[in-house]
């Protein structure tokens, strides 16, 4: 389970994630930083990616990017398509994201599908729950559609040596930060 309090904590890195996952624009790549706001392990993932995308011009990080995201079935951005294609399962995923994002009072275009990644990113930098009684519920269901989608997305950026699996491992890892610890409860005679 997500903690919110700790998720709130690291709304800007969600930001980042967002931008570095969108297609390149030079601004965002001039952006390529967290300044030290995540754990060292986290820091050090974004680092290495940072230092592999600046050995590339902006047309090889345009042309990475299709290559990597548009044209690999595996690596795709869009967190529901590796497991569930174009099923009916997917459909009713997409449906309720939809839902929740609009919840939050986030309306999507009907040509955006609401599992891209870095959409989902942006959500979690920019909606507000504090005062949401339905926040758990929805935050959870959008991480763990995040979780289980990425999982594969990170084995195959790693697979083909992609500078972006740093950046994907960094985002799962920046999730685990965010899990509420449980407290074992142990009663006494």
């Amino acid at each position: 389970m997500i903690d919110l309090v700790k998720l709130t904590e690291y709304k800007e890195a969600f930001g980042f994630f967002a931008r570095q996952l969108a297609y390149p624009d030079k601004q965002a790549f001039s952006e390529m930083t967290m300044d030290g706001a995540l754990a060292p392990s986290i820091d050090s993932l974004i680092d290495t990616y940072r230092e592999e995308m600046q050995k590339l011009s902006m047309d090889e990080i345009e042309e990475l990017y299709v290559q990597t995201f548009d044209f690999q079935k595996a690596s795709t951005l869009y967190m529901t398509f590796a497991k569930y294609e174009d099923s009916k399962e997917r459909g009713n995923m997409l449906t309720a994201l939809k839902a929740i994002y609009e919840m939050f009072g986030l309306n999507i275009s009907d040509t955006e599908l609401p599992d891209y990644l870095p959409l989902m990113c942006e959500f979690l930098y920019a909606a507000e729950w504090p005062d949401n009684e339905h926040a758990e519920a929805s935050i959870n269901t959008l991480v763990n559609i995040v979780e289980d989608g990425s999982y594969g997305l990170m084995k195959s950026l790693e697979k083909y040596n992609s500078p972006y699996f740093y950046l994907v491992k960094a985002l799962r890892e920046t999730f685990k930060l965010c899990l509420r610890k449980e407290v074992e409860i142990h009663e006494h005679d």
